[in-house]
């Protein structure tokens, strides 16, 4: 029972941590690099909110609520990164951020929504006919929640370390990784079978 539960949980960590299935780490990086660690409580949030809406996901799918064809999620995967990217670079320095709900909330949902039903099908594989189905989602998600605890901790730990030690202002840092990202999903967007 404990080696099923610590598998389930080291696959949703793998499935963050994946190198060749790096857009989740891309949209980690632009959603926490606005943040600084006195602000982990806000990222916190946003990063449960996209396994929420994963978890959510991942849950319709599963059970048969919904299907949507892997053209249009691999299309909107990198679309909502290069929103959020485009958000960071036009309003860094401005305190968006800060704003209760607004267009990060709403994106970081929209993207663990559609991540999961990207990653539907995989994951219906894994579940065997005896397993129970939504007990092996909940710990699945569990994995991806703490790989994401990972990596936010990393930005934030790598940021404070470019502001402090090599005095680069908040929004340089803000601008100079979000550009990087942005440069990094285009040709995701452009590859997409619905681009072809």
């Amino acid at each position: 029972m404990l080696q099923e539960f610590w598998f389930n949980v080291q696959y949703g960590m793998n499935h963050v941590l994946d190198i060749n299935a790096y857009d989740h780490v891309l949209f980690l990086i632009v959603l926490s690099v606005p943040y600084l660690f006195k602000d982990w409580k806000r990222v916190l949030m946003l990063v449960t909110v996209f396994t929420v809406g994963h978890t959510i996901s991942i849950i319709l799918a599963t059970y048969g609520a919904v299907k949507v064809s892997v053209p249009v999620v691999e299309f909107l995967i990198p679309l909502s990164i290069l929103i959020i990217g485009l958000f960071n670079v036009f309003t860094a320095g401005k305190g968006a951020q800060k704003e209760k709900v607004g267009v990060l909330f709403f994106s970081t949902l929209f993207f663990g929504l559609v991540h999961g039903l990207g990653f539907a099908r995989e994951l219906q594989m894994l579940i065997g006919p005896n397993d129970n189905k939504f007990l092996v989602m909940l710990e699945f998600a569990l994995g991806i929640e703490l790989a994401q605890i990972i990596i936010v901790f990393l930005v934030l730990f790598i940021g404070y370390l470019v502001q402090t030690i090599f005095r680069f202002s908040k929004r340089d840092w803000i601008m100079v990784l979000s550009a990087i990202v942005i440069g990094l999903v285009i040709p995701m967007l452009m590859n997409s079978e619905l681009m072809a």
